[in-house]
C-alpha cells in the first residue's frame, strides 16, 4: 500500500491495548504504516495483538507492571525498530516523562510536546492560563492542597458542594464530588488514593462544584505552524462515577452565543499553551447558562469517533501527520454534518450499580446497517480482565438529524447482544426511551445518580473467570531470539488456581450472618480498620478495585472485625472476605 503523500512509511508503538490500539492499527494501515502492539499476560489473546503487524509481551498482569511500565515500553520501542510512539488515551498518554523518554530515543512522540503536557496536565497551572485569556471559571484554589483540614476549611468558606480532582489526571480518577460535610475528608482520601494509583501523584485541588451541570467539550487539533482549530463540540452529561457513558456531538441545544464562547476559550487557552496535537478542552454549564473552564486533556479522548463522524476529518491520521510536522489539513470548524451520539459498551451490571463484571464474553453479535459504526477490542471468546477499564467496544450513530440519530440507536441497542458477562446494553436501551435525554434535554452529570429512575434488572451472576497465567520461555526463530508466552492450563492440562484464589477459596467456614462479602470482583485495596478494633454497622471498613474503580466495603452488623484475605488479594464477588463476630 503507498504511503500517504508520498511520506516515510514509519513504524507505530502502540503504548495501549483494546479499542484504541485496535483504532490506531486501523489507521496505520490506512495510510501504510507498520504497527507494533504490546499486552500485558491477560492480554495474550486480545484483538489488538492478533491485528498488529507485530506484538511483544510486557511480562505483567497490573498496568503497573505492564502498560504503565516505562522501561519496557522503551525496551520494545527499541527492539521492534519503532519510529514513532502513540500513547492512545489513559495509562501513559499524559505523562510528560514518558514523552521525553521517547523523544530522548529519537523516535517521534504521537502529541503534545512534554512541555506543554506538564503545564496543561497540571490543573493549577491549566486554570492560570484559563484565568489569563479570560476564559470563564468558578472559584478554585490556586495551589494544591495539603492536607484535609484545607478541603474543610475550603467547603466552608465556599460552600458545598465541592470537587476534589488530582493535579496531574483525568479521565475522572482522582475526583470527588462532597455533597455533605461530614464525607469531605474521607473524599479527600480517596481522591489521593486514586490518583496516586492511575497517575503516580496524590496531590488533589478543589474548585466549586456547579449544581447539575451540564458537560460539554471542544475537540482541537494544532500543528507546529501555530494553527489552532476547534473541530467540533460535543455534549458528555450522562455520566456515573464520573465516567462518561453516552456522548453525542455536536453539543445540542446551545445558542450561538455559548458556543462561540467555548470555541473562543478552547482556542485561546490551547494558542497560550503552544499546543501541538489532538486535545480536548472542557467546560461545565450550569443551568442558568454559566459556563466554566474545567479542563484540558492532552491526548485523543475516548469520545472522538462521533467528531470523526461530524467533522469528516480522521483524527487518529490527523494526529499522525501533525507528529511528522505536517500542516492541518483544516483550518476552520467545520459546519457538523448530522449528528452521532456514542454509546460506551462497558462490562458492568447497569442493574447493580453499574459494578464491573470481569469474565469471558461467550457473544458478541453488533449491530449494523445504515448509520452504524463500531469500534471494538473484543470479540466473541475474550476475556475481560479484572485489572483493566470495564470498555469492550464504542457504539457510534449517526443521522441526518438527531432525531434520525435517535432512531437509528434505538434499533441498533435493540439488535446488540453479548453473553458471558454484564453489559451495560440495558442502561443504554433504558436513555435512548427517557424524554429527559431525547425531548426535554433535562440531563445533567449526576442526573443517573440522582434523577433516572428506571428499574433495570441485575444480570444473571456470572462465574468469574481468572486471568489466564502465563508461563515464559524462550525460542530461536532465524537467529533471534524470542520470547514465548503460553497459557499455563495448555501445559498442565488444567486451569490452576492462583494462591491468593487458593487461600480465598479454602478459607475456614463463617456463620453466614457474621459473613462480610465481596461486593465486586477485583483487588483489595485496604483495609480501613484494624482486625480485632470494634465497627459499627453501617462503617466503611475496607476499599476494593476494579477496572479503574473504588467501591467500599461496609460493615453489614456491628462486632470485632476479623480479616479473611489480606491486602492485594484478588477476590471474586460475593466470596467471603472478612467476618465480624458478636
Amino acid at each position: 500500500m503507498p504511503t500517504m503523500n508520498n511520506q516515510t512509511k514509519h513504524k507505530v508503538l502502540i503504548a495501549n491495548r483494546g479499542e484504541i490500539a485496535v483504532r490506531i492499527i486501523r489507521a496505520c494501515r490506512d495510510i501504510g504504516f507498520d504497527s507494533v502492539a504490546v499486552y500485558a499476560d491477560p492480554d495474550i489473546n486480545a484483538l489488538h495483538v492478533q491485528m498488529a503487524d507485530e506484538a511483544y509481551g510486557l511480562s505483567g498482569s497490573t498496568p503497573a507492571e505492564s502498560y504503565l511500565d516505562m522501561d519496557k515500553l522503551l525496551e520494545v520501542a527499541k527492539k521492534s525498530g519503532a519510529t514513532m510512539v502513540h500513547p492512545g488515551y489513559g495509562f501513559l498518554s499524559e505523562r510528560a516523562e514518558f514523552a521525553r523518554a521517547v523523544q530522548g530515543l529519537g523516535l517521534i512522540w504521537v502529541g503534545p510536546e512534554p512541555e506543554t503536557i506538564d503545564i496543561l496536565g497540571d490543573k493549577v497551572k491549566a486554570r492560570q492560563i484559563a484565568m489569563q485569556v479570560g476564559a470563564p471559571l468558578v472559584a478554585g484554589t490556586k495551589e494544591p492542597v495539603k492536607e484535609a483540614k484545607e478541603v474543610v476549611e475550603f467547603a466552608h468558606t465556599n460552600g458545598l458542594p465541592i470537587a476534589i480532582k488530582a493535579a496531574y489526571g483525568g479521565g475522572g480518577r482522582g475526583l470527588k464530588v462532597a455533597w455533605h460535610m461530614e464525607e469531605v475528608e474521607e473524599l479527600y482520601h480517596s481522591a489521593v488514593r486514586e490518583a496516586t494509583a492511575a497517575f503516580g501523584r496524590g496531590e488533589c485541588f478543589l474548585e466549586q462544584f456547579l449544581h447539575n451541570p451540564r458537560h460539554i467539550e471542544a475537540q482541537v487539533i494544532a500543528d507546529k505552524f501555530g494553527n489552532v482549530v476547534v473541530v467540533g463540540t460535543r455534549d458528555c452529561s450522562l455520566q456515573r462515577r464520573n465516567q462518561k457513558l453516552v456522548e453525542e456531538s455536536p453539543a445540542p441545544f446551545l445558542s450561538e452565543q455559548l458556543q462561540q464562547q467555548v470555541i473562543k476559550a478552547s482556542v485561546d487557552i490551547c494558542s497560550h499553551a503552544n499546543y501541538v496535537g489532538a486535545g480536548t478542552v472542557e467546560f461545565l454549564l450550569s443551568q442558568d447558562g454559566k459556563l466554566s473552564f474545567l479542563e484540558v486533556n492532552t491526548r485523543l479522548q475516548v469520545e472522538h469517533p462521533i467528531t470523526e463522524e461530524t467533522a469528516g476529518i480522521d483524527l487518529v491520521i490527523e494526529q499522525l501527520r501533525i507528529a511528522q510536522g505536517l500542516p492541518l489539513s483544516i483550518r476552520e470548524t467545520p459546519k457538523p454534518r448530522g449528528h452521532a451520539f456514542e454509546f460506551r459498551i462497558n462490562a458492568e451490571d447497569a442493574g447493580n450499580g453499574f459494578l464491573p463484571t470481569p469474565g469471558i464474553i461467550l457473544k458478541f453479535d453488533p449491530p449494523s446497517g445504515p448509520g452504524i459504526r463500531l469500534d471494538s477490542g473484543v470479540v466473541a471468546g475474550a476475556t475481560i480482565p479484572s485489572t483493566f477499564d470495564s470498555l469492550m467496544a464504542k457504539l457510534i450513530v449517526i443521522g441526518n438529524t438527531r432525531e434520525q440519530a435517535i432512531q437509528r440507536a434505538r434499533r441498533a441497542l435493540g439488535e446488540f447482544s453479548i453473553e458471558g458477562v454484564a453489559s451495560v446494553l440495558p442502561f443504554h436501551r433504558a436513555v435512548m426511551e427517557h424524554a429527559d435525554f431525547c425531548e426535554r434535554f433535562n440531563v445533567h452529570t449526576r442526573w443517573i445518580e440522582t434523577e433516572f429512575s428506571v428499574e433495570i434488572a441485575p444480570a444473571k451472576r456470572q462465574l468469574p473467570q481468572n486471568n489466564p497465567q502465563i508461563t515464559r520461555t524462550f525460542i530461536e526463530i532465524d537467529g533471534k531470539r524470542c520470547e514465548l508466552g503460553l497459557p499455563t492450563q495448555w501445559l498442565a492440562g488444567l486451569a490452576m488456581p492462583s494462591t491468593e484464589q487458593a487461600s480465598i477459596t479454602n478459607h475456614q467456614a463463617v456463620a453466614q450472618d457474621q459473613q462480610v462479602n465481596a461486593p465486586i470482583s477485583g483487588v483489595l485495596f485496604s483495609w480501613l480498620v484494624e482486625e480485632g478494633d470494634t465497627v459499627a454497622q453501617g462503617e466503611v471498613i475496607g476499599v476494593m478495585e476494579a477496572m479503574k474503580m473504588e467501591v467500599q466495603v461496609i460493615a453489614h452488623r456491628a462486632g470485632t472485625l476479623k480479616y479473611i484475605v489480606n491486602k492485594g488479594d484478588y477476590i471474586d464477588a460475593d466470596s467471603v472476605i472478612a467476618e465480624i463476630n458478636d
